[in-house]
C-alpha cells in the first residue's frame, strides 16, 4: 500500500470512527439475538449466520483499532496494517468458500 511506503498519509475519519463504533457495539448483540433465533427456530443456516455476524464485529474492532491509531497518534501506518489484515481474512474466506468448505454448524 502507498501509505506503508510513505508516498500517501491517510486523513483521520471521525465519521468513520463513530460508524465502526457503532458497529461494535451493535454486532455483537445482533450476533446473539441471530443465534438464539436459530437455535429456537432449528436453523442451522442462521446460526451460522450469526458466528460470521459476530466476525464481522470483529473486523469493524480492528477497522476502530487503525482508525483511533491514526486520529490520535498519527500513527498513519496503522490503517494499512488495518486494511491487510482484513483483506487476509476475506481471502482466506474466499478459498474456503472456493473449496466448498462450509459452516458444520450443530444446533443445540
Amino acid at each position: 500500500t502507498l501509505t506503508l511506503t510513505g508516498i500517501t498519509t491517510p486523513e483521520s475519519s471521525g465519521v468513520g470512527i463513530v460508524l465502526a463504533s457503532v458497529s461494535v457495539v451493535v454486532m455483537p448483540l445482533l450476533s446473539l439475538v441471530e443465534r438464539r433465533t436459530g437455535r429456537e427456530l432449528g436453523s442451522a443456516s442462521v446460526v451460522a449466520n450469526s458466528k460470521q455476524t459476530l466476525i464481522c464485529s470483529l473486523l469493524s474492532a480492528s477497522l476502530l483499532i487503525g482508525l483511533v491509531a491514526n486520529a490520535v497518534f498519527g500513527w498513519t501506518w496503522a490503517d494499512a496494517v488495518v486494511a491487510i489484515v482484513i483483506g487476509a481474512f476475506a481471502v482466506r474466506e474466499g478459498i474456503e468458500a472456493w473449496n466448498g468448505d462450509t459452516c458444520a454448524t450443530v444446533i443445540g
